[in-house]
């Protein structure tokens, strides 16, 4: 997946797009969290990577992140999500290759209230999705935020029997990604 969402920046390179018209990921700008309220523990990871392309002059947005580069205060917790949740051997990846609803090719400055639809994956389960959110354009930077909730059960997140009381049914998910006109490398 990563090889296609490089692909299809060249190839809208290729046909005449300007470098300003696609943007990518700034190096260490990508935060994307989840929350998970619990009566005995709440549980939270924050995974600080991902490839992201948006295509400013169509709208079209693509993402991946590595399920194992998810971050939490406790080891045995993160084992547990990896092995026990999230089978990240099985499945590694999480994308989501949408289209935002409104007109992103020429934002003013400041914030605009945005929607995107698209499929996410998740587990090896696709879902079509609407997330809204906010757009921040501040000179060639855009700021993506968005928050959102994902049911586990829509995704085939199995909890055992004897977690259920620790873990919700519902996830909260906080996604914000800094993106930067690409740049040709030489």
């Amino acid at each position: 997946m990563i090889k296609n969402l490089f692909v299809l920046g060249a190839m809208l390179l290729a046909a005449g797009n300007t470098t300003a018209q696609i943007f990518t990921a700034k190096q260490g700008g990508t935060n994307i969290s989840f929350f998970s309220a619990a009566p005995l523990e709440n549980i939270e990871a924050v995974n600080k990577s991902g490839s992201i392309v948006l295509n400013g002059r169509t709208g079209e947005f693509q993402l991946k992140i590595s399920i194992i580069n998810f971050k939490f205060k406790s080891a045995l917790m993160e084992e547990h999500f990896n092995e026990n949740y999230m089978e990240t051997e099985k499945f590694p990846y999480s994308t989501f290759k949408g289209k935002f609803n409104e007109d992103v090719s020429n934002l003013p400055e400041g914030d605009n209230k945005v929607t995107i639809t698209g499929k996410l994956e998740i587990h090896g389960v696709i879902k079509e999705v609407t997330i809204s959110g906010i757009i921040t354009k501040k000179g060639d930077l855009l700021t993506l935020k968005a928050k959102f909730k994902v049911l586990l059960s829509d995704y085939k997140i199995q909890v055992p029997s004897m977690y259920v009381k620790n873990i919700a049914e519902t996830v909260d998910i906080t996604f914000e990604t800094v993106l930067e006109p690409h740049k040709k490398k030489d």
